[in-house]
């Protein structure tokens, strides 16, 4: 089940388009139940969590590379499942009213959604660093897509690119670290890792594995100087916002660090790279959101800044492991709690918040403060929300975010005395920076209402006249709010059932023995240091918050994009700048410098490894003598490949070329290859026919005397590139310490796959992967070149060429010949029926689902060369791109159905089966596989042949 909760969001994206059939029902509404469903499966774990029974689930996926799909709910696992969960099903209820069904593309939204969903419950219960990593990249896509989905907006586009950039730059160190650590422990587990810690410590990778990943981290949950890209992810519609940086995608860097904390805590880098790092991004946050006349901008920086909080938090925490299982352990692990608290309280007010910022803007069409106030009277219902949400971040009483603030304080005040650092000293700034930090926050928090709500009506200023929310945009506020408040008042209901487990996952092994970190969460300690900052934050906050306008420092009109930002665009654009000067250089437009680059390259790079390779000998003995047949048909190749420089003409170019391939196909005849032959014999076909489509988008042939100097490197190349190869086959066959894998296919092809064709076997069981991503590669290719040809096209006239008659253009295709007409008919019936043959009986006699589908795609060339494309269109009406995603699907799907058996992706199955007339019958999985290849392939070639040679 552990596993569903993961694939659910997935299926259910990819269901989501069928709920276009049904016009009156808002997708929102079938998209709702299945984060319900999980939040309340999730819950059903709070009670085994609590009592230590963790779930473990594995599926096998790459078991030789220590790359498995496990999953592990443990008490962070659970925290942040029903985060995701909880708050998504809350989104998703506020967009059902706030995105327009009959303007907005809703159906996109929830696909992306859900894929993000999805994604995010793989980041947190994933035991494996590689797919987590996965689920870490998916994550950084799908929240592009989120935040540009109003793609027609520049703004929106620039800040879904930035996030991306920044946040799958940081991944990407984030991947090397993790490697670092399998050099270092030999495992992806990070169970197995932990407990391999007292090993890795003194290793010299592992303070690069911890900084690279702490760079994904900070990249990721936007720690200074990583901020930027949040702000102008704003831009992304209100829903978006209020989840991905509220909740979820920006928790992500947090989580990392608390997952991997029993692995680094140890080290004073980690503490003070997260402590620091957290701090400064306290502070510069919280500064720069009193500056923002936008809304939504306030709420951005106000994230960052709570973002940062919680990451000092965690830093601070950190300090347990330099006094593992002691009573100090204890007392340092308190500041964890305060940031396991204060990440629950954040999700809830800054939810509740964003929300409330879109209903502002729902309903007055504009977030400037400047436009803004009054609208208490008009909003009450809103104003409330807003009020509690903004006095909870605040860290003001009754709410649940005082509480968490105060014990923010309190880690900070606890650090003071710790001395293992021996720079006591200065840890006497973190309260006082802190204390300034949570001014600004109050003065910030203090705008956002006050600044909205109270004072004059601007009327002249709206658009429309503001009026309160409807029910259905007020429900999720409301609900969140009063979490806030009911967090409040009764803490210790999160105290037992998730902050404590969450906080035993991120100090595994570090607590003394015996001791069970009970969490026990009061408003009152007595007239502790704690309140006395607190009333100062109030205190001074208020003095700001009456005056601020009328100090220059405070001043919130900002000027022009601040440094980094402006250091980003300027990266940018140097970037694109340089690599278009250094493509330039080799980009000359000129197909022969192309084909002289990379024959060069292949010379110098496999020419040298050779040259330095050790034991290298060349199998010159053990051939069997050639026959005359060989001979000959070598020599007519040669002799086909030596004319086709000579060729005066594109048409025998192409058919010289054609020539050599039959040759090659009868050479597979003779060494009894059938597949090899059939499909070499078909792909050859279909080739030459290609070339000649290819004719009318080519310029005229022209001779063009070169110069002698040119004709030196192309006989160097072409003579080397030989030699190379040659010299490669017979070293691989003279050099290899390994003994021929083919005689582990041949023997085990049929008893370990089912099939006696053992060409068939290798392409869909023993290398399926290759299979899976050649078809994938093909489907791109015929993607592209539908692109690129049609980009050639008028507007608005389908498969012409600009200056060329419709007629010209169809005699390439089409055939006046009677004869031709009459025979294609029964032709064309014989070659699809060998190709069906071929298809179902390529598992044990030669044949298979790829040499089958060329087969198919002559039969239908062969009708389009007799009769036309429009006739072929007319008889068979299909979308050959559909055809090729659906083959795709089937190919994927198939691969993926292993799991359910609890085996590796792409396992396949087979077995005898006695059916009605046919009697004892061989079934395998691996025909299925077959069928997606085989209509991935006919997809991918007509859609070539009609998009490059169909008539209008």
């Amino acid at each position: 089940m552990l596993h569903a909760t993961i694939w659910i969001p997935f299926l259910i994206a990819v269901l989501v388009p069928l709920t276009r059939r049904v016009p009156r029902l808002h997708a929102g509404w079938t998209v709702l139940a299945i984060p319900v469903a999980l939040f309340l499966y999730f819950l059903m774990q709070i009670q085994g969590v609590r009592a230590g029974e963790y779930t473990l689930s594995t599926i096998p996926w790459m078991p030789s590379l220590g790359i498995n799909i496990t999953l592990y709910l443990d008490g962070l696992g659970l925290l942040f499942a029903l985060l995701i969960t909880g708050m998504g099903a809350l989104v998703i209820l506020y967009s059902i009213y706030y995105l327009n069904k009959r303007t907005e593309s809703i159906h996109h939204f929830y696909i992306y959604l859900l894929m993000f969903m999805g994604a995010m419950l793989g980041v947190v219960l994933s035991d494996n660093l590689m797919v987590l990593y996965g689920f870490w990249e998916l994550t950084s896509i799908t929240s592009f897509l989120l935040i540009a989905f109003w793609h027609r907006r520049e703004r929106s586009r620039y800040g879904a690119l930035k996030s991306m950039l920044i946040t799958v730059f940081g991944g990407l160190a984030m991947f090397a670290g993790f490697n670092l650590l399998y050099v270092m422990s030999g495992s992806y587990s990070i169970r197995e890792i932990i407990t391999q810690v007292d090993g890795l410590t003194g290793e010299p990778l592992f303070i690069p594995a911890l900084l690279l990943i702490l760079l994904g981290a900070f990249t990721k949950s936007a720690q200074f100087p990583f901020h930027i890209w949040l702000p102008d992810a704003m831009e992304a519609p209100t829903p978006v916002s209020a989840y991905l940086h509220s909740a979820t995608m920006v928790k992500a860097g947090l989580y990392l660090v608390a997952r991997l904390s029993p692995v680094f805590a140890g080290q004073s880098e980690w503490f003070w790279l997260i402590s620091i790092v957290g701090l400064i991004t306290l502070l510069f946050g919280s500064f720069k959101a009193i500056k923002q006349t936008d809304l939504k901008a306030l709420l951005a920086y106000s994230t960052i800044s709570q973002l940062g909080l919680i990451m000092c938090l965690l830093g601070l925490g950190s300090a347990a492991a330099f006094f593992p299982g002691t009573e100090e352990s204890v007392l340092y692990a308190m500041a964890t709690t305060a940031a396991i608290f204060h990440l629950i309280n954040h999700a809830v007010f800054k939810g509740s918040l964003f929300m409330v910022v879109g209903i502002i803007d729902h309903e007055t069409n504009t977030r400037d403060l400047r436009k803004l106030g009054g609208l208490i009277s008009l909003m009450p219902v809103t104003f409330s929300v807003a009020l509690i949400g903004a006095f909870s971040m605040a860290g003001l009483p009754p709410f649940s975010g005082f509480l968490s603030k105060e014990m923010f304080f309190t880690a900070l005040l606890n650090i003071r005395d710790l001395n293992v650092l021996e720079v006591k000293s200065w840890l006497i700034l973190f309260p006082v920076i802190a204390w300034t930090a949570s001014v600004f926050t109050f003065v910030y928090s203090m705008i956002l209402v006050f600044k909205t709500f109270t004072g004059k009506l601007q009327k002249e200023k709206l658009d429309k006249v503001p009026h309160e929310a409807p029910l259905g945009l007020l429900l999720s506020p409301v609900l969140l709010v009063s979490l806030a408040v009911i967090f409040g008042f009764f803490p210790n209901l999160l105290s037992h059932s998730l902050i404590e487990p969450a906080v035993a996952s991120v100090h595994y092994g570090l607590l003394p023995p015996a001791e069970t970190f009970p969490v026990s969460i009061h408003f009152w300690h007595g007239w502790t240091p704690e309140i006395f900052m607190t009333l100062g934050v109030v205190a001074v906050g208020v003095i700001l918050y009456r005056g601020y306008s009328r100090l220059k420092f405070l001043e919130r009109e900002w000027k022009g994009r601040d440094s980094l930002n402006r250091l980003y665009d300027g990266s940018l654009v140097l970037m694109e700048r340089g690599s278009a000067r250094l493509t330039s250089l080799y980009m000359t437009g000129s197909n022969r410098h192309y084909l002289l680059y990379i024959f060069g390259f292949f010379i110098l790079a496999l020419g040298s490894a050779l040259l330095g390779a050790e034991g290298i000998t060349l199998g010159m003995s053990h051939y069997a003598p050639l026959s005359l047949y060989e001979t000959v048909v070598v020599a007519v190749m040669l002799l086909a490949a030596l004319a086709v420089p000579f060729a005066k003409s594109r048409v025998n170019a192409i058919l010289f070329t054609g020539a050599v391939g039959y040759m090659v196909t009868l050479l597979f005849v003779i060494f009894r290859a059938p597949d090899l032959a059939l499909t070499q014999m078909i792909v050859e076909t279909v080739s030459v026919i290609l070339f000649l489509m290819c004719f009318k988008y080519l310029p005229k042939l022209k001779t063009v005397k070169e110069r002698s100097g040119f004709r030196l490197p192309n006989l160097l190349i072409a003579v080397g590139v030989g030699l190379t190869m040659t010299v490669i086959a017979l070293a691989a066959m003279g050099s290899s310490p390994f003994p021929a894998i083919s005689e582990f296919f041949l023997k085990e092809s049929y008893s370990l796959a089912g099939g006696k064709n053992v060409v068939n076997v290798i392409l869909v069981d023993f290398r399926g992967f290759d299979t899976l991503f050649e078809i994938m590669v093909l489907a791109v290719a015929s993607l592209a070149i539908y692109g690129l040809v049609n980009l050639r096209m008028e507007p608005g006239v389908s498969g012409r060429i600009p200056g060329e008659k419709r007629e010209n253009r169809a005699l390439l295709l089409r055939s006046n010949d009677v004869i031709l007409r009459t025979m294609s008919k029964v032709i064309v019936i014989i070659i699809i029926t060998f190709s069906m043959y071929l298809f179902f009986a390529g598992h044990n006699q030669p044949g298979g689902g790829f040499i089958g589908a060329l087969m198919t795609s002559a039969a239908l060339v062969l009708m389009a060369i007799a009769f036309g494309m429009d006739t072929v269109r007319k008889v068979l009406p299909l979308n050959y791109r559909m055809i090729t995603a659906v083959g795709l699907l089937i190919a994927i799907l198939t691969a993926a159905g292993s799991f359910i058996f609890g085996a590796p992706f792409l396992s396949h199955s087979f077995g005898h089966f006695m059916l009605p007339v046919m009697g004892d019958t061989e079934l395998a999985t691996a025909v299925l596989f077959d069928l997606g290849v085989y209509l991935a392939v006919v997809g991918v070639t007509m859609n070539i042949i009609f998009t490059i040679g169909g008539d209008e």
